[in-house]
């Protein structure tokens, strides 16, 4: 019988290397759809399986009624994966597609008697997204839904070379986990230690003769679903700028909140921002920028567009450095630090996290608010307050002392007042700059100290 797997996952992952490297050893059939209209498509899609099949076709294909059938037919004797790549071009001009593979895979269908391994793939995030969802054709027809995700900080390190943990995070705020960026957008090239960073940057992101240069651009062009980019860029220059509330984004651009919930929406199903929930204040979030390259863009290249198509790289750079610590680096180090605080071994926080945010505490007595920017949860049990792991503050350019140790504690303290389990939380500081003598020689328990060694080491930092 047929089976059905669907891979989506950002554009420039590395699905079509993949799954064309499958096909390959297996002696499978990888077809990849263009933008054309249904019968084009269908004209191609014979193509490909005459090559595939060796066999002429004896009558076209009128439609995907004939054609699904027909493929699934060509395979009876031995599981081999059918890949059908940018399987959204296909789905926009025949909307019925995934209608007819449902029909086809189910009782009396070809599919039935077929040995293929159909694969869908696709990097509009939205419709691949939507073709298991709800009540869509295919939902619960797929034995496979697998989101190819970019490197972590730490594979992404790996990937380019750098064995400097400073140096990895500072290329990983700009490119990401995003494989395709180094080989076939820099053409290889990595900056060589930190003295060669910036001019790293000049040379690649800010040259505009680099296709790296409008990549960002590029990525939001790419999305089907966005049909006003004025719009749609400037929601992301606000989230870039430290606008991360739906009133700030709002007020940033100049519209009512209700009016940019379909553009928040619109980009949180291409995958491109993630809403992030407050976990101390219910029904608060905040949105955040998934692909740093676009976080640099808007905050660094959008507004100087004009000098760097002057070929001024340099001197943007120069003058915009500031503004890459505050609004990318600074944010950027936090994800990082809640990436770190997901995988944490068990004997970091005393338990695996259950879930890892962040949060605002309200502090009465002085009328001011206390943000964490790492907090880990323990996993939640009926009739029991909620356990917090641990509380921690990240900061990327400031060398962290006792007043961010006794700020965590206040919050932790003010969270215990609110009917939160805080008996062991663990104070975590997360610091790029490093630590204060006297906060490495405290040795008070229940703290941790965690730099960028740490970060991107194997095992957990030792407990205090």
């Amino acid at each position: 019988m047929a089976t059905l797997g669907v891979v989506s996952g950002r554009r420039r992952q590395g699905k079509s290397f993949l799954l064309e490297a499958l096909a390959q050893e297996t002696g499978g059939l990888y077809f990849v759809a263009t933008e054309a209209t249904e019968a084009e498509s269908l004209r191609i899609f014979a193509e490909a399986l005459t090559r595939y099949t060796r066999e002429p076709l004896e009558i076209p294909f009128r439609d995907w009624n004939d054609a699904i059938p027909y493929l699934f037919r060509q395979f009876r004797d031995r599981p081999v994966p059918v890949v059908i790549d940018e399987f959204p071009f296909l789905s926009k001009v025949s909307p019925s597609l995934p209608s007819i593979i449902q029909r086809e895979l189910g009782p009396g269908g070809s599919g039935r008697q077929s040995t293929a391994r159909l694969l869908l793939c696709g990097s509009a995030m939205s419709v691949m997204g939507g073709l298991l969802a709800g009540r869509a054709p295919l939902r619960g027809r797929a034995g496979l839904e697998l989101v190819v995700q970019p490197f972590s900080y730490r594979d992404a390190a790996e990937f380019w070379g750098l064995t400097d943990p400073r140096l990895a995070l500072l290329v990983h705020m700009i490119v990401g986990g995003t494989p395709a960026y180094r080989e076939e957008f820099v053409s290889g090239d990595a900056p060589a230690d930190l003295a060669d960073f910036d001019a790293w940057v000049v040379r690649t992101v800010l040259n505009r003769q680099t296709p790296l240069f409008r990549e960002a651009r590029y990525l939001l062009a790419e999305e089907s679903d966005i049909r006003d980019p004025a719009l749609y860029h400037s929601v992301l220059a606000a989230i870039a700028t430290g606008n991360t509330t739906n009133g700030g984004i709002a007020s940033y651009i100049g519209r009512r909140s209700d009016e940019i919930s379909h553009p928040l929406n619109v980009l949180e199903n291409c995958a491109l921002i993630a809403k992030e929930p407050d976990l101390f204040r219910n029904g608060r979030s905040r949105y955040r920028i998934v692909e740093p390259l676009i976080t640099f863009y808007e905050a660094i290249m959008r507004r100087r567009w004009t000098e760097l198509e002057r070929n001024r790289a340099e001197a943007v750079w120069e003058a915009t450095r500031p503004t890459f610590l505050k609004q990318v680096a600074a944010p950027h180090f936090e994800a990082v630090c809640r990436d770190f605080a997901v995988d944490a071994d068990v004997e970091l926080f005393g338990e695996l996290p259950a879930e890892v945010g962040s949060g605002v505490v309200n502090d009465p007595a002085t009328r001011t608010q206390i943000e964490i920017d790492v907090v880990v949860m323990a996993v939640q049990h009926p009739n029991e307050p909620r356990r917090i792991l641990s509380l921690g503050e990240a900061k990327w350019g400031e060398v962290m002392g006792h007043s961010h140790l006794q700020r965590l504690a206040r919050a932790r303290d003010l969270l215990a007042v609110k009917g939160f389990d805080t008996r062991d939380t663990v104070l975590a500081c997360y610091s790029g700059a490093g630590f204060t003598e006297g906060l490495h020689a405290d040795d008070r328990t229940g703290t941790v100290l965690i730099g960028l060694d740490q970060l991107y080491a194997d095992g957990p930092p030792p407990g205090r």
